[in-house]
């Protein structure tokens, strides 16, 4: 997928195509589905990962908590705007 990124660069001027990332990412509802996704799969990451220190009462680390909904959130939104690019073609 990152090829295709890539290619999209070569064909074009780099300043055009971000700007056509930005555009995709915050259009067609992209947002809004990422961020219901990066909920569900975050909540299950940081379940998994943290799991025992909440069962336990302990300390939670904060970076791991905001990186476990950052990280689902980006994927999904890399998908959705590789999907649109490559339709567009």
């Amino acid at each position: 997928m990152v090829a295709a990124v890539d290619l999209e660069l070569e064909g074009r001027g780099q300043l055009e195509t971000l700007w056509e990332i930005a555009r995709y990412s915050a259009a067609n509802g992209v947002p809004r589905r990422s961020f219901i996704l990066a909920i569900i799969v975050g909540t299950i990451i940081n379940l998994i990962n943290q799991g025992d220190f909440l069962i336990a009462g302990e300390a939670l680390n904060w970076a791991k908590i905001g990186l476990s909904y950052i990280l689902p959130y980006c994927v999904a939104t890399y998908g959705a705007v590789s999907v649109q690019m490559s339709r567009a073609r």
